[in-house]
């Protein structure tokens, strides 16, 4: 099997995996299906896996390219995992799942899909372009307030309150309806570029986080995922974000930790009764990887497994 696209961390996240050649996999964001042919390649004939992708062009494709048996895709968030699992009837079962969050290498690369500051397209910023409101539908509609809330606490943006209104003002003469009309929006209104990074780039991954409800699916996943998987299952997430890394590093700690007792009470651990176990420490790109791949170099991966 070729992949002509690897994806971030596809060998650590393979061996973090440890993949039982007859096990039950779920990659929860399909994607390009890098990590998936990578999980395939290690199964034997027993061995299922099942993928979930928002986006319509990324199940065409995923059905263009894999034709094996042992492997099945819903168009699905992630955030709907018990659903999808119980479908499928491998609620409780699954031996393993990955989330490589934030957007795939096509959707920055097609201009057409709105989410790149660097080619100009339609506004839109979708991953499933046929539900919710378009990035341009909101970002000429909304409040200088709400905007500027967005971009601080999605985004982290500092400047958000400067952008924000730069936004609002511009658009009481023309709508904003392309990518890089956004972009220099916020580049000529962000007093402080940072090196080597575009000045709108904290903008538009706030903007993209906020229109697909990105962190909002992340807490429901993390609320479900324990029942759904199997005892000696490992959960692998990789995430760009510090927001989504925080979320994952504390259900990891408070899962690990088992339940909440006073801290002066003489209790054992195995007495908390943890349901997961960290597995070693957050992993990150190589070197080697970042120069061929600078996509990768805020990437973590947390890796933990389910003990009971």
């Amino acid at each position: 099997m070729e992949y002509q696209h690897l994806p971030v961390l596809f060998e650590e996240a393979l061996t973090q995996l440890a993949i039982k050649t007859e096990g039950v996999y779920v990659d929860g964001t399909f994607g390009r299906g890098g990590h998936t042919q990578g999980i395939l390649a290690r199964l034997g004939r027993q061995g299922k896996l099942y993928a979930l992708d928002k986006d319509t062009s990324a199940i065409q494709h995923a059905n263009s390219i894999i034709k094996q048996d042992n492997f099945q895709i819903a168009q699905a968030s992630f955030k709907n995992i018990d659903v999808v699992t119980q479908q499928w009837d491998i609620y409780g079962k699954v031996d393993g799942i990955l989330l490589d969050l934030g957007v795939s290498s096509p959707q920055l690369d097609e201009a057409e899909r709105g989410f790149s500051f660097l080619r100009d397209g339609p506004l839109d910023m979708r991953m499933d372009t046929t539900q919710g409101i378009s990035a341009k539908q909101w970002i000429n509609t909304a409040g200088e307030s709400e905007i500027s809330m967005v971009l601080k606490n999605f985004g982290e943006e500092r400047f958000s309150s400067r952008i924000a209104r730069s936004i609002v003002n511009y658009r009481t003469e023309q709508a904003i309806e392309t990518t890089l009309q956004l972009a220099k929006i916020i580049s000529e209104a962000n007093p402080a570029w940072e090196k080597s990074k575009h000045p709108a780039t904290r903008s538009f991954q706030a903007i993209r986080i906020y229109i697909n409800h990105e962190l909002n699916d992340l807490e429901i996943f993390l609320d479900k995922i324990l029942d759904v998987m199997a005892v000696g299952g490992r959960i692998c997430i990789i995430s760009f974000h510090s927001l989504e890394d925080r979320m994952v590093k504390r259900f990891f700690r408070k899962e690990a930790k088992g339940d909440d007792y006073p801290k002066h009470l003489p209790i054992r651990q195995a007495e908390l009764n943890p349901k997961l176990r960290i597995i070693g420490k957050d992993i990150r790109a190589s070197a080697k990887e970042y120069a061929q791949n600078i996509r990768s170099r805020s990437a973590i991966m947390r890796v933990a497994e389910k003990i009971a």
